[in-house]
Formats: C-alpha cells, sequence, structure tokens
C-alpha cells in the first residue's frame, strides 16, 4: 500500500503529522512518501504542482493531502496559486467524487452553533462533483497587469458547464450511497435560474429511474442552505455540483461543532483517491502547535476503508476518536468548559494511546 504524503501550507504539515502517526500506530505495512505541494512546491521548485510531485501521486494507491494556501501568494498569476495544485491533482488523477460526511459526535452536541435538539444524531453525507461546473469552465477574463490585477479591464467572467456523462456518474455514485444509508437522495441545483442545472436536474432524474428504491427530491440551492440550518437531520444524501457542493459542505461542516473535524474523500472511477480535511491551511494559526488534526485523522481512516480495503483498521481509527472526544480531549475549536483543553500533538497522541488500548 503506497500512500503520496503531500503536508501542504500553514497547518497542513502539523495535522497531516498527527494523521501520518496515527497510520503508523496501525502496525500495517504502508509505504509513505512524502512531496512539497501548493505554496510550499512553488517556494521549492516554482510550481504548487510540480512535475515530482504529480508523478508520485500518480504512482500510489492513495494521496494523503493536508491544505494549500497562503496570504502572500495572492499577487501570484492564478496558474501558480497554490489552490491550482489541489485543482491539478483533481484533473491528472480523474476525481470526480467528492465524499463530505458531516456527522455530529454525541461528545459535540454542545460545539455545534445550532441548539442541540437540532443537530443530536446528525449524519450527512455530502456528494459533490469535482470536474465541471464553473471552476472548469472558460477562462477568466483577461487580467491587464503583470501582477494578476484587473486593473483598466472592461469585464471578467466564467462560464458554468456540465456534460451528461460527468452528471450521470455522480448521480449513481449518490443513489449507489444511499443504498447503504437512509435511501434518501436531494439533488441540489439552481434549475430556476441557470440552464446548466435544469440540465442537472433532468439528467439526475432520469438516472434515478434505474434506483427505485431510492427516494429521490430536488431542491434549489438557497433553500438547501437554509434547510440545512433549520433542520439539517431531514437530509441523508445531497448530491450538487461543484461550486454549491464547496459552499454546503462548509456550512454543513459548523452543524458538527468545528470544521476541524471533517474529512473528505475525492475519488476517481477506479476508487484510487484524494484524502484531506475539508479546512484550508489556516496560516493565521500555523505554527502554534493548536490546530484540531482529527479531521485529517478521520480522513486517513476514509483513505483505508475507500481505497487501501482495510474497513477494519478504519473503523479502530474512527473508534479511537470517539473514544478521545469520549474522555473530554478538545482542540480550541472545539473546547468548552468542562473539558481538557490539548494542542495539535496531545490529541494526535491521545488517538494512538487509544489505538494500542485496543490491541
Amino acid at each position: 500500500m503506497k500512500i503520496a504524503v503531500l503536508p501542504g501550507d500553514g497547518i497542513g504539515t502539523e495535522i497531516v503529522a498527527e494523521a501520518v502517526k496515527v497510520l503508523k500506530a496501525l502496525d500495517l505495512s504502508f509505504e509513505m512518501e512524502s512531496a512539497p505541494v501548493g505554496g510550499a512546491a512553488y517556494e521549492a521548485a516554482g510550481h504548487p504542482l510540480p512535475e515530482s510531485t504529480l508523478k508520485l501521486a500518480q504512482s500510489a494507491d492513495a494521496v494523503l493531502f493536508g491544505a494549500v494556501g497562503d496570504w502572500k501568494y495572492d499577487k501570484l498569476e492564478r496558474a501558480l496559486r497554490p489552490e491550482q495544485a489541489i485543482l491539478g491533482l483533481r484533473k491528472s488523477l480523474g476525481l470526480f467524487a467528492n465524499f463530505r460526511p458531516a456527522i455530529c459526535y454525541p461528545q459535540l452536541t454542545h460545539a455545534s452553533s445550532l441548539k442541540p435538539e437540532l443537530v443530536a444524531g446528525l449524519d450527512i453525507l455530502i456528494i459533490r462533483e469535482l470536474t465541471g461546473d464553473i471552476y472548469f469552465g472558460q477562462p477568466r477574463g483577461r487580467r491587464e497587469s503583470p501582477d494578476g490585477a484587473f486593473a483598466g479591464a472592461p469585464e471578467a467572467f466564467d462560464t458554468m458547464r456540465y456534460s451528461r456523462p460527468e452528471i450521470e456518474r455522480i448521480a449513481h455514485v449518490a443513489f449507489q450511497a444511499a443504498r447503504k444509508r437512509g435511501k434518501r437522495v436531494t439533488s441540489v441545483d439552481k434549475a430556476n435560474v441557470l440552464e446548466t442545472f435544469q440540465f442537472w436536474k433532468d439528467v439526475v432524474t432520469e438516472v434515478h429511474a434505474q434506483y427505485p428504491d431510492v427516494e429521490l427530491d430536488h431542491m434549489y440551492v438557497d433553500n438547501a442552505a437554509m434547510q440545512l440550518v433549520k433542520a439539517p437531520k431531514k437530509f441523508d444524501v445531497i448530491v450538487t455540483g461543484n461550486m454549491f457542493g464547496d459552499i454546503l459542505s462548509d456550512e454543513a461542516a459548523m452543524l458538527t461543532g468545528s470544521i476541524g473535524m471533517l474529512p473528505s474523500a475525492s475519488l476517481n472511477a477506479q476508487n484510487k483517491g484524494l484524502y484531506e480535511p475539508s479546512h484550508g491551511s489556516a496560516p493565521d494559526i500555523a505554527g502554534k502547535g493548536i490546530a484540531n488534526p482529527l479531521a485529517t485523522v478521520l480522513s486517513a481512516a476514509m483513505m483505508l476503508r475507500f481505497s487501501l480495503n482495510q474497513p477494519e483498521a478504519a473503523a479502530r481509527i474512527e473508534a479511537a476518536v470517539q473514544a478521545v472526544l469520549e474522555a473530554g480531549y478538545r482542540t480550541a475549536d472545539i473546547h468548552s468548559d468542562g473539558t481538557t483543553k490539548v494542542g495539535t500533538k496531545e490529541m494526535g497522541d491521545a488517538v494512538v494511546a487509544h489505538l494500542k488500548t485496543q490491541g
């Protein structure tokens, strides 16, 4: 099992180190190789996704990714910004299905921004399409100055597009996932305004005919955003496009208590995947040792389950995270009165300690 470890920028190096530590505690046979990505790669090689890093990711069975980005790179031309690394990896690896589970652990019910009764027992799966939509449409409007600013430019634009095969394959993924859960899919669109999403709605409806055992409903994205904070437990599986999925999954993260608890998996047709926390690089707290590593640790568990065929090991990690939370350990983002505040390394150590007690 070969894992490409790409820590990235900001807190990425800190949180990935804890996930690697947890993986090593499983006593499985892993080959792990690290490489720079994002801003770190730009500093080292002049590009956010160097050829050597890309080749490593392509040769690995799975990619464990931290986070990329820093404000100091905002002046770079867009092609060289750290965020282009993750877009390049998704495209080159064919990663089209992003799984973002939003689970409110019983121990964190009171850490949620919503009332406990609204989030107790919450278990939502957001499936975001990754290769289409406005992120991969026609190029942006031309920039008129060397530093990448739009000084004097008359306009800027992005185009939204989806092809039938792209929508069909993500719809199949959503319906198949729902069959293993509550058998309900909510397809989120903006069909009342955008032709692209009327097309999305029509194609999802066509695919649904192959899954008569799964309930399907359609919801406009603005209503979905409202319902996520009004009655989040009405959802089971949400499937949506690239941009809407980006926004809604971050909103759902806060229902769980912190975005620091939200893992994600991005998979291709062969279940090879890139696994990363849903949060960003948080340069404002980088190097302080206070970031929550649990989203990355749980992403590593998803990696074991989806790409490395180690479901028992994945369950061990998830149980250890539950035990750590039950024991009262909390990083700053989820800390409350009556719990024990710990740093990034201490939280990772606690997960490892509980893994070892499992035998």
